[in-house]
């Protein structure tokens, strides 16, 4: 290597490097064993896994996607008290995580979102609520369920204006710098107002306080979500909906809950945008994306013979894609501005280069615009991360019957009408005048 040259590929190598130790940054673990754990069902195994795994699977900057990963496991293995205290954490974190992004934090414009603490997708934010109503619900405390399907309410309601002045002021100043960037404000606004699974869950719970009026009322939130959102909801109203509020006297109501499928995920979309023939504006952001359910069909069926399918009251995959469109509306345009940034170094240099007044400083000047671009693509890298354990999808049904005890199984079939699951369910206690819920988890 001769003399000449040495600084000029010195300076490109530490950019090029620079450039794959940030990339390398973006990657999340993910562990089979704790994934093999979930989808055979064994909970409390995937649990005591990701307790283990804590410190070595998730950095201080995942702390959030810990407490809901476990959070997450913790609930389906039914130790409601230990779900509680993640679903606390992670709610407080992401309440946070949000605060401190009003500030548009430095760091984040240097590098990609992956340098930062992850803050957690509305979605998230939204349905730890929902299972939280269900921890307190199984210890016994209706009026707590109440209050976290409350929190839900109020969180949806705030979704139409979180991000408003952040993409706003975003916009501007990409609009400031260049006006060769695409961007389509109706991708960024989202159409979910109302969620039927709260509803739903309010209307049970009031039902169980014996207060039919407000019992009525969610009841009619649900069938306006169906009606209102089609986008979300394409599927039919559950049809034994009037029937949890018009039980006999003396008559008991056995309901089940199930969750089915495998949460969505995060993948990489691209977009490069050419200013010159050695110079491009490349910024990558996250998209939602579902994965496939073997389910097709979920049946309740009792030892006694009676039988009923569970029908579908929310899209948790749909809800999680629509009500990103507005933080990923940010994202977009922050990467943008972030891309502009970097290339912006490059041009300048460029253009140093060739006012240089000697050949090796433009030289020089030339291979650090050469690897600044290059630090430009390979550190533009999208933020995947994501809560590993949610479900997909949540189905409900109920039947009346006697009071009494009994025994069922819960039966998950493909398409094909093949048996993927069964669950069992022993001496389930249906009583008059309270509610008597079961919940139920595939994530096949």
């Amino acid at each position: 290597m001769s003399p000449r040259t040495s600084p000029a590929r010195a300076a490109a190598g530490a950019l090029c490097a620079l450039a794959a130790l940030f990339a390398s940054c973006t990657s999340v673990a993910h562990f089979q064993p704790i994934d093999d754990a979930v989808a055979r069902g064994d909970y409390a195994a995937g649990y005591a896994m990701i307790q283990e795994a804590k410190d070595s699977a998730y950095p201080p900057r995942n702390r959030i996607l810990y407490s809901l990963d476990a959070g997450m496991l913790a609930h389906y293995a039914g130790n409601w008290e230990d779900a509680q205290g993640l679903f606390r954490d992670a709610e407080l974190g992401i309440e946070a995580a949000f605060t401190k992004s009003v500030s548009l934090e430095a760091s984040t414009y240097l590098v990609n979102d992956n340098t930062q603490e992850y803050p957690g997708e509305d979605y998230e934010d939204i349905y730890l609520n929902v299972f939280n109503a269900l921890n307190y619900y199984h210890e016994g405390s209706v009026v707590d369920a109440l209050v976290e399907v409350r929190r839900i309410d109020n969180k949806i309601k705030y979704l139409s204006t979180k991000y408003g002045a952040m993409i706003t002021n975003a916009q501007k100043s990409i609009m400031d710098k260049s006006a060769e960037i695409p961007y389509d404000p109706e991708a960024m606004t989202s159409k979910f107002s109302n969620s039927a699974l709260a509803q739903y869950l309010g209307m049970l719970f009031y039902r169980a306080e014996g207060k039919r009026d407000d019992a009525r009322i969610n009841r009619d939130q649900v069938k306006l979500a169906f009606a209102n959102q089609p986008s979300l909801y394409p599927f039919s109203l559950p049809k034994n909906l009037d029937d949890e509020l018009s039980i006999p006297a003396g008559k008991a109501r056995l309901n089940v809950m199930s969750f089915n499928g495998p949460s969505p995920i995060k993948v990489e979309n691209t977009v490069r945008v050419q200013l010159s023939d050695l110079h491009w504006v490349k910024f990558a952001f996250p998209q939602i994306q579902s994965r496939p359910s073997r389910i097709a069909k979920t049946e309740v069926v009792l030892d006694s013979g009676e039988r009923f399918e569970l029908e579908t009251i929310e899209d948790l995959g749909a809800v999680a894609a629509e009500t990103f469109k507005m933080r990923s509306g940010f994202i977009y345009l922050k990467s943008a501005l972030r891309s502009i940034a970097k290339t912006s170094a490059s041009i300048a240099l460029d253009k140093q280069s060739g006012d240089a007044g000697s050949a090796d400083a433009a030289l020089l000047l030339g291979v650090l615009s050469l690897g600044t671009q290059i630090y430009a693509e390979a550190s533009e890298q999208a933020d995947l991360r994501m809560a590993h354990y949610f479900p997909a999808r949540a189905l409900v049904g109920g039947i009346t019957l006697d009071p009494g005890v009994y025994s069922f199984t819960v039966e998950y079939s493909d398409a094909s009408g093949m048996i993927v699951d069964r669950l069992r369910f022993e001496n389930v206690e249906a009583r008059p005048n309270r509610l008597n819920l079961t919940e139920a988890v595939c994530i096949k």
